[in-house]
Protein backbone atom coordinates (compact mmCIF):
# COMPACT_ATOMS: atom_id res chain seq x y z
CA UNK A 1 0.00 0.00 0.00
CA UNK A 2 1.25 3.46 -0.87
CA UNK A 3 2.19 5.58 2.13
CA UNK A 4 -0.33 8.20 0.93
CA UNK A 5 -3.29 5.87 0.37
CA UNK A 6 -5.86 6.22 3.17
CA UNK A 7 -7.93 3.25 4.32
CA UNK A 8 -10.92 3.11 6.68
CA UNK A 9 -12.68 -0.06 7.87
CA UNK A 10 -15.83 0.30 9.98
CA UNK A 11 -18.04 -2.56 11.17
CA UNK A 12 -20.98 -2.63 13.58
CA UNK A 13 -21.49 -6.17 14.88
CA UNK A 14 -24.11 -7.95 16.97
CA UNK A 15 -21.67 -10.79 17.79
CA UNK A 16 -18.68 -10.72 20.12
CA UNK A 17 -15.14 -10.51 18.76
CA UNK A 18 -11.55 -10.84 19.93
CA UNK A 19 -9.80 -7.48 19.49
CA UNK A 20 -6.42 -9.23 19.31
CA UNK A 21 -7.51 -11.53 16.48
CA UNK A 22 -9.10 -8.59 14.67
CA UNK A 23 -5.89 -6.54 14.94
CA UNK A 24 -3.84 -9.45 13.66
CA UNK A 25 -6.19 -9.98 10.71
CA UNK A 26 -6.24 -6.24 9.95
CA UNK A 27 -2.46 -6.37 9.57
CA UNK A 28 -0.57 -3.62 7.84
CA UNK A 29 3.06 -2.65 7.71
CA UNK A 30 2.98 0.93 8.98
CA UNK A 31 5.77 1.97 11.32
CA UNK A 32 3.40 2.88 14.16
CA UNK A 33 0.01 1.81 15.42
CA UNK A 34 -2.22 2.75 18.32
CA UNK A 35 -5.31 0.93 19.53
CA UNK A 36 -8.02 1.16 22.16
CA UNK A 37 -10.23 -1.63 23.45
CA UNK A 38 -13.33 -0.66 25.45
CA UNK A 39 -15.27 -3.07 27.65
CA UNK A 40 -18.59 -2.91 29.52
CA UNK A 41 -18.13 -1.55 33.05
CA UNK A 42 -19.40 -3.50 36.06
CA UNK A 43 -21.38 -0.59 37.49
CA UNK A 44 -24.12 1.62 36.10
CA UNK A 45 -23.84 5.41 36.06
CA UNK A 46 -25.95 5.44 39.25
CA UNK A 47 -23.33 3.27 40.98
CA UNK A 48 -25.53 0.17 41.15
CA UNK A 49 -24.31 -3.16 39.81
CA UNK A 50 -24.80 -3.38 36.05
CA UNK A 51 -26.35 -6.59 34.77
CA UNK A 52 -26.19 -5.70 31.07
CA UNK A 53 -25.77 -2.85 28.62
CA UNK A 54 -28.06 -2.64 25.61
CA UNK A 55 -26.63 -0.78 22.60
CA UNK A 56 -28.63 0.28 19.56
CA UNK A 57 -27.54 2.21 16.48
CA UNK A 58 -28.94 3.77 13.32
CA UNK A 59 -27.90 1.16 10.67
CA UNK A 60 -26.22 2.57 7.60
CA UNK A 61 -26.08 6.11 8.92
CA UNK A 62 -23.87 5.08 11.83
CA UNK A 63 -21.32 3.35 9.59
CA UNK A 64 -21.25 6.24 7.10
CA UNK A 65 -20.79 8.74 9.93
CA UNK A 66 -17.90 6.77 11.41
CA UNK A 67 -16.26 6.35 7.98
CA UNK A 68 -16.49 10.09 7.40
CA UNK A 69 -15.11 10.95 10.85
CA UNK A 70 -12.26 8.46 10.47
CA UNK A 71 -11.37 9.78 7.00
CA UNK A 72 -11.31 13.38 8.25
CA UNK A 73 -9.12 12.47 11.22
CA UNK A 74 -6.71 10.41 9.12
CA UNK A 75 -6.28 13.48 6.92
CA UNK A 76 -5.92 15.85 9.89
CA UNK A 77 -3.28 13.71 11.63
CA UNK A 78 -1.58 12.46 8.44
CA UNK A 79 -2.27 8.88 9.49
CA UNK A 80 -2.71 5.99 7.06
CA UNK A 81 -5.36 3.52 8.20
CA UNK A 82 -8.20 3.28 10.70
CA UNK A 83 -10.21 0.35 12.03
CA UNK A 84 -13.43 0.76 14.03
CA UNK A 85 -15.35 -2.27 15.30
CA UNK A 86 -18.34 -1.65 17.57
CA UNK A 87 -20.83 -4.01 19.19
CA UNK A 88 -24.58 -3.62 19.32
CA UNK A 89 -27.13 -5.71 21.19
CA UNK A 90 -27.12 -6.81 24.81
CA UNK A 91 -23.68 -7.03 26.42
CA UNK A 92 -22.61 -8.07 29.91
CA UNK A 93 -19.89 -6.51 32.07
CA UNK A 94 -16.42 -7.32 30.81
CA UNK A 95 -17.47 -7.85 27.18
CA UNK A 96 -15.64 -5.89 24.48
CA UNK A 97 -17.75 -3.02 23.11
CA UNK A 98 -15.32 -1.26 20.82
CA UNK A 99 -11.97 -1.54 19.08
CA UNK A 100 -10.44 1.56 17.53
CA UNK A 101 -7.04 1.27 15.84
CA UNK A 102 -4.95 3.64 13.72
CA UNK A 103 -1.75 3.16 11.76
CA UNK A 104 0.65 5.91 10.73
CA UNK A 105 4.29 6.35 9.87
CA UNK A 106 5.03 7.83 13.33
CA UNK A 107 3.73 7.19 16.86
CA UNK A 108 2.49 10.74 17.51
CA UNK A 109 0.04 10.86 14.60
CA UNK A 110 -1.13 7.29 15.35
CA UNK A 111 -1.78 8.05 19.03
CA UNK A 112 -3.42 11.45 18.47
CA UNK A 113 -5.62 10.19 15.64
CA UNK A 114 -6.66 7.13 17.67
CA UNK A 115 -7.64 9.29 20.68
CA UNK A 116 -9.55 11.79 18.51
CA UNK A 117 -11.34 9.01 16.62
CA UNK A 118 -12.47 7.37 19.85
CA UNK A 119 -13.83 10.68 21.19
CA UNK A 120 -15.59 11.38 17.86
CA UNK A 121 -17.18 7.93 18.01
CA UNK A 122 -18.34 8.48 21.60
CA UNK A 123 -19.90 11.88 20.93
CA UNK A 124 -20.88 12.02 17.24
CA UNK A 125 -21.97 8.53 16.16
CA UNK A 126 -25.66 7.59 16.46
CA UNK A 127 -25.52 4.95 19.21
CA UNK A 128 -28.00 4.67 22.09
CA UNK A 129 -27.28 2.85 25.34
CA UNK A 130 -29.55 1.47 28.03
CA UNK A 131 -28.19 0.17 31.32
CA UNK A 132 -30.00 -2.74 32.97
CA UNK A 133 -29.94 -3.35 36.72
CA UNK A 134 -32.53 -5.92 37.73
CA UNK A 135 -35.68 -5.38 35.69
CA UNK A 136 -35.04 -1.64 35.50
CA UNK A 137 -33.60 -0.26 32.23
CA UNK A 138 -32.32 3.31 32.03
CA UNK A 139 -31.50 5.04 28.74
CA UNK A 140 -28.30 7.08 29.04
CA UNK A 141 -28.51 10.74 28.11
CA UNK A 142 -24.81 11.14 27.37
CA UNK A 143 -21.49 9.38 27.27
CA UNK A 144 -19.00 9.08 30.06
CA UNK A 145 -16.33 11.79 30.22
CA UNK A 146 -12.79 11.23 29.04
Amino acid sequence: MSLFQKSVQVEIRPESFSPWQELQAWGGDAAASASFVGRVRASAQTGSQLESLEIEHYPGLCERRLESLAGQLLQKHEALRALVLHRVGCLVPGEVIVLVAVQADRRGPAQRCNADLLEALKHQAPFWKREWSGDQGTWLAGNTPL
